[in-house]
């Protein structure tokens, strides 16, 4: 990649961030004068770049999903540790992140060992803006992903939960199973040496092509939907949540990514083509016949 596009996307990504930070800002409770929130929304940034001087050192990305996850719960526990008054909705997003987290994390962190490398980061590692371009979209995504929740659990409007509220824990608790069980059902499929270089079809992936993403998705959405009531103002502009997820894991590196690399590699096998046409990139359909 050009380094202007990588220069640019890292401004870009600082740019979103501020305006993120702000937004949320708004309506927050003060530490020593400054917005919780932004206090805490820094710490993802703060993070990542932290670890990516030395994975870039070393040529690694083995700790890149790791370093989100780390994220995501030092984020957490900043804002426990610093709200004075948290109440249940508070207590229940904070517990609905840190679950996420250190569920994703054990498990990608896992993957990366034992797989040995993460094929995207092959050539991005060994250039330095590239992979640092990287690292900052990896602070944006904490930042911006839990923006909405962040927002509730630091603003100083405190609602008792209500039927948006529960609704958004049922769409939490779905999205969650959906994702562990898609991606315990492809961990179990590789484990068979005779799926070694396969694609799955079977499971939630006979129902879609990329199920783990329409979990995360989903969870991340009723996320959001507990934490609406408590927003107001400029906070509201933290709903971006659930569509930045949607966006990234759809049109940007998500879904596009995993599907160039397949129809790499078995695009020529009428098998894939058929599964292709037949399955569903995100959404879950039953299979026919």
């Amino acid at each position: 990649m050009k380094r202007a596009h990588t220069i640019f996307g890292i401004v870009a990504s600082l740019i979103i961030g501020t305006l993120v930070l702000l937004a949320g800002s708004q309506g927050s409770i003060l530490i020593s004068g400054l917005p919780m929130f932004f206090v805490c929304g820094v710490i993802g940034f703060i993070l990542h770049w932290t670890v990516f001087l030395p994975s870039f050192a070393f040529q690694t990305e083995h700790y890149f999903d790791l370093t989100g996850s780390l994220s995501y719960l030092g984020t957490v526990a900043a804002a426990i540790y610093l709200n004075p008054n948290l109440d249940i909705r508070d207590l229940i997003i904070c517990a609905m992140i840190a679950i996420w987290a250190v569920r994703l994390g054990s498990f990608l962190f896992g993957r990366i060992k034992k797989d040995g490398q993460d094929r995207r980061f092959v050539v991005m590692k060994t250039q330095f803006f590239w992979f640092l371009m990287t690292w900052t979209l990896g602070g944006l995504w904490v930042l911006v992903t839990m923006a909405a929740g962040l927002a509730a659990i630091t603003s100083e409007t405190s609602i008792a939960l209500g039927p948006l509220a529960y609704l958004g824990i049922a769409l939490w608790i779905a999205g969650m199973l959906i994702e562990i069980v898609a991606d315990n059902q492809k961990t179990q499929f590789r484990k068979n040496p005779q799926n070694r270089d396969r694609f799955i079809t079977t499971g939630l992936w006979a129902w879609s092509r990329h199920p783990n993403y329409f979990g995360e998705i989903t969870l991340w959405l009723g996320l959001a939907l507990v934490a609406l009531p408590v927003l107001s103002g400029w906070q509201l502009a933290t709903m971006i949540s659930p569509v930045f997820v949607y966006v990234l894991l759809t049109r940007i590196s998500g879904i596009p990514l995993l599907e160039r690399l397949a129809k790499k590699k078995w695009g020529s096998e009428p098998e894939f083509n058929a599964y292709i046409q037949s399955t569903p990139a995100l959404m879950l359909r039953k299979p026919r016949g």
